[in-house]
């Protein structure tokens, strides 16, 4: 009798041992779908789950980079964490690191796992932060290797007819390196969720390259031809996420009259005609005035901006028909004079504008500030580099603009008020928060 009971008690500890387990690992399931929709594109909009999808968001492009050394993987958790509590909610980042130290792709095919697997952390503590992420497949700079490495890499293997960078858009072989890359990342099983990452909702989009330039062809057709080719290819093989471009938003040949916008000088991209390449589902700009007005004033720089910002808006809802996203921007600590009042400043002005172009008619998505990084990575200062937990009144800055994207966000739902234009009940033309007219100044 004795020995029965022992077995009804060893049964019932089993059983509530396995419900116990089966509740684990319900909560598991339920914390790995947080992000189970993808993000998706409705005419000039972003949406998520049905509904508009407006956000706030950042640049690190160090994550894989740090992430690659297992003890050096709390800052990536650090800025997540910072990130999520200031309801920032898309980072963009680095999927590629060509040659050199701690490389991803040590020569054309061959992978460093270690450092694989820094991307897949990366990408597992973003599904656990509830960020999306913009993956970028190449850079168009010599950090972390960019084109010049692959045309290297296609000299030392003997490939003829490799005369500079700029044959990276046009040489059969090093679009195939290129290629291979893609396909590498693309279709790349995370060793921690178990998730490809073609399937993997947490990505929000592919980037093609990182602020593509051609010296070779100021015309932008070469690189036209280029965007073309890849984002078909990327298209072939991931069809659930987004693709973008990375251009920095410089017009091109298609629409001459535009170029009195660009900044004085040209970079071999037209972002027009490239942006209507119907496989890339969103437009980018980037702006740094500090380094294309350099020695201008505050104020004149502000002029570019809101110019540079209100051509990009209205040629995305007017002849892209697409999304916009200012992918870049921010106010280096090495200019001459700064102050964080200034750069507070400038960050409110592009907040605003964001916003107001966001509410009227929509097509502009969010933007994504350079960059953020942990504490104790001075190494990685390139002037931009922000630490929002040393920065109080910045990071009071980003955190209301995140928290004024998402109220507009819902606000866009209601049935009341389906269209963007019009009044808004937390204000006619002005950020909610407080962000209202100045002029930019020292």
């Amino acid at each position: 009798m004795a020995s029965f009971s022992r077995a009804i008690c060893s049964f019932y500890a089993l059983l509530c041992l396995l419900l116990l387990l089966a509740i684990i690992t319900e909560a598991r399931n339920i914390e790995n779908t947080k992000n189970v929709d993808f993000v998706r594109t409705r005419g000039a909009h972003f949406v998520l789950n049905g509904s508009p999808f407006l956000f706030n968001g950042f640049n690190s492009y160090w994550l894989m980079h740090v992430a690659a050394e297992p003890t050096e993987r709390y800052k990536v958790s650090e800025v997540f964490k910072e990130a999520s509590a200031a309801s920032l909610s898309v980072c963009r980042t680095w999927a590629f690191s060509d040659g050199g130290d701690a490389a991803l792709q040590i020569s054309p095919g061959v992978y460093d796992e270690r450092v694989l697997q820094g991307l897949d952390f990366v990408i597992s503590e973003a599904r656990k932060y509830g960020i999306r992420l913009i993956l970028s497949f190449v850079n168009n700079y010599k950090d972390f290797g960019g084109r010049s490495q692959y045309a290297q890499w296609a000299k030392n293997a003997g490939i003829l007819n490799i005369n500079s960078e700029d044959d990276f858009y046009s040489h059969p072989v090093l679009k195939d390196y290129y290629k291979n890359h893609v396909k590498k990342i693309v279709t790349r099983v995370n060793t921690m969720t178990g998730i490809a990452y073609r399937d993997d909702s947490t990505i929000m989009a592919w980037e093609l390259m990182n602020e593509p330039r051609c010296n070779a062809d100021y015309s932008g057709k070469t690189v036209h031809g280029w965007v073309q080719e890849m984002a078909s290819f990327v298209k072939s093989l991931d069809k659930k996420h987004l693709l973008e471009i990375g251009m920095e938003g410089f017009y091109g040949d298609s629409m001459p009259e535009k170029k009195n916008v660009n900044p004085g000088f040209q970079v071999g991209t037209d972002f027009i005609s490239s942006h209507l390449v119907k496989e890339i589902d969103f437009a980018t700009i980037h702006a740094y005035t500090d380094q294309w007005l350099t020695g201008k004033s505050d104020d004149a720089q502000a002029a570019f901006m809101q110019r540079w910002m209100t051509s990009h808006w209205e040629d995305s809802r007017t002849i892209l028909k697409k999304p916009l996203v200012l992918a870049e921007f921010g106010k280096s600590s090495k200019d001459p004079g700064f102050n964080q009042n200034a750069r507070d400043t400038f960050m409110s002005l592009v907040y605003r504008n964001v916003f107001n172009f966001a509410k009227a008619g929509g097509t502009m998505g969010g933007s994504l500030v350079w960059q953020l990084v942990a504490q104790g990575m001075d190494n990685f200062d390139d002037g931009y580099s922000i630490i929002l937990a040393q920065n109080p009144s910045t990071a009071g800055l980003i955190s209301g603009q995140s928290q004024a994207m998402t109220t507009l966000a819902h606000l866009v739902n209601r049935p009341n008020l389906g269209q963007l234009h019009g009044h808004h009940p937390l204000g006619v033309g002005h950020h909610p928060l407080g962000m209202g007219h100045h002029r930019l100044g020292r």
